[in-house]
């Protein structure tokens, strides 16, 4: 049974991806495999089939696998919910909240923990490909480390570090990394792989060979720009404010970005829409008039965001938007943010209280402490749909009356407006479903294309996969993990 770990050298160098791509290759080979990230941070979260969530990036490259996602692939699961606090997802069930003051010691005794969803994981399969987080590099973060080398040390894991060419420095990136990690550390690593190469290889022959020569480590190849990583679903928020659609006649739906954003990637299916251009409106941005459809987003701290929205002002922009005729869906968090009020009598997300909403649908809104999570299937528009549920939270009012979603067991989820143009649901996934998509395109005026979003992701991975195959050594890699 082998094992490989992929670092990186800084977050955002293409790590999840080059992951799921190694997945499928060795899928692809005849192989079993399974992904494993022993820390993830990310408020993008996917529900397991044993009833808890992950990390959206190891529920990708289970996929990739051709597996069913489960806890054991991401056992901690740390969602920002403020600037100094996270939430602690252990083995798929929250556990608490962690802060800046006891980070480093909660996280140090979690190891255990880590190493017992790795070992089950490892009897289950030929190959383990395992993920790391950040950077080795930032030794300030060293000491308890459960991410990076403090797992790869703990399992007797072999390391390969991932540059991204694409943003500079490369060669002085792998080779620092390599000069300021503890000597025992660098031993784990046993190459490189520089990753985003646009342009022709033979022109960074030079460089690769001196990093080579710098760090002491040997290369495992050149990996190209990935186009069919697009249309793999998103995790980390850092890309969003670098998407832009461009194009004549396409219909403009837009989502402000919230600085607790989650489950964004809700809204990747939408990509599969030629007619639509999907606009993600940075802070300090008014929401375009010419959206005809405006989504509030899912959120990890509902009444901290509702303040942002108003902050921003958001909230002009989307009554305006009403005014005109537009059609506004909430997501989860953004369900909330449309009712009247959100209250907090538990202080899940600070001080016990309730705020105003945004008045648009008549909903109230009171947080708690129990997570709703699972997998749900059924009907919304008279379409057929299937999602999961993740929140805190339960509403209720004269417009849940008329309930978005019809689940597949008699259940009712959501409320729409009495003109029609205002919706919001607790449900995710709502529109990687085909039909579903449909349903919503046609109530602003565009013939959705049918593309099926899982289909697409799959054949992304196997294009990925091909793609690695043709740029790494995969060969010396399978070699390597044993």
């Amino acid at each position: 049974m082998g094992a490989l770990m992929l670092q990186g050298t800084g977050s955002d160098v293409g790590k999840s991806v080059l992951v799921a791509g190694l997945c499928r290759v060795l899928v692809n080979r005849g192989h079993s495999v399974r992904p494993f990230k022993p820390q993830n941070m990310s408020n993008n979260a996917a529900v397991t089939a044993d009833g808890g969530e992950i990390g959206r990036a190891q529920a990708t490259q289970a996929i990739a696998c051709k597996v069913a996602p489960h806890t054991d692939m991401n056992p901690v699961l740390l969602k920002p919910q403020a600037d100094r606090t996270s939430q602690l997802i252990v083995h798929g069930k929250v556990r608490g909240t962690l802060g800046s003051s006891n980070f480093r010691e909660a996280r140090r005794s979690l190891l255990g923990e880590v190493l017992e969803s790795y070992e089950r994981l490892r009897s289950q399969c030929d190959f383990v490909v395992v993920e790391g987080a950040g950077s080795p590099a930032e030794i300030n973060l060293r000491a308890g480390d459960i991410a990076n080398m403090g797992f790869a040390r703990a399992a007797n894991i072999p390391v390969i570090l991932v540059g991204d060419i694409d943003r500079g420095g490369v060669i002085a990136a792998v080779a620092g990394t390599r000069a300021v990690i503890d000597p025992q550390d660098a031993a784990m690593i046993r190459g490189f792989i520089i990753n985003k190469f646009r342009g022709d290889p033979a022109l960074f022959e030079d460089g690769y060979r001196a990093i080579e020569q710098l760090s002491g480590w040997r290369g495992f190849g050149v990996v190209p720009w990935l186009a069919p990583a697009a249309h793999l679903p998103s995790e980390d928020a850092v890309i969003l404010e670098r998407r832009h659609a461009a194009g004549e006649g396409r219909v403009v739906i837009a989502c402000p970005i919230l600085p607790r954003i989650s489950n964004f990637d809700d809204l990747d299916p939408l990509k599969l829409e030629p007619g639509v251009e999907l606009v993600m409106v940075p802070p300090g941005q008014p929401i375009p008039v010419e959206a005809r459809l405006i989504v509030l987003p899912g959120s990890k701290a509902t009444i901290a965001d509702l303040d942002a929205v108003r902050e921003q002002g958001w909230d002009i922009d989307l009554l305006a938007h009403v005014r005109r005729g537009g059609h506004v869906l909430g997501m989860c968090g953004g369900y909330q943010m449309l009712g009247r009020r959100v209250s907090d009598p538990h202080g899940i997300e600070g001080p016990p209280g309730t705020v105003a909403g945004l008045g648009l649908l008549d909903v109230d809104t009171v947080l708690t402490p129990a997570k709703a999570l699972r997998h749900v299937a059924g009907e919304a528009l008279g379409a057929p749909f299937d999602g999961y549920e993740m929140h805190m939270g339960e509403s209720g009012g004269a417009d849940c009356a008329r309930p978005l979603v019809r689940f597949a067991d008699g259940r009712t989820d959501g409320a729409i407006s009495p003109d029609g143009r205002i919706a919001g649901t607790y449900v995710h996934g709502l529109l990687s479903h085909p039909e579903q998509r449909r349903a919503w395109l046609a109530r602003i005026g565009v013939e959705a294309s049918g593309a099926d979003y899982a289909v697409s992701v799959d054949v992304a991975l196997d294009e990925i996969a091909d793609m690695l195959e043709t740029h790494l050594d995969i060969d010396a890699l399978v070699k390597l993990s044993g």
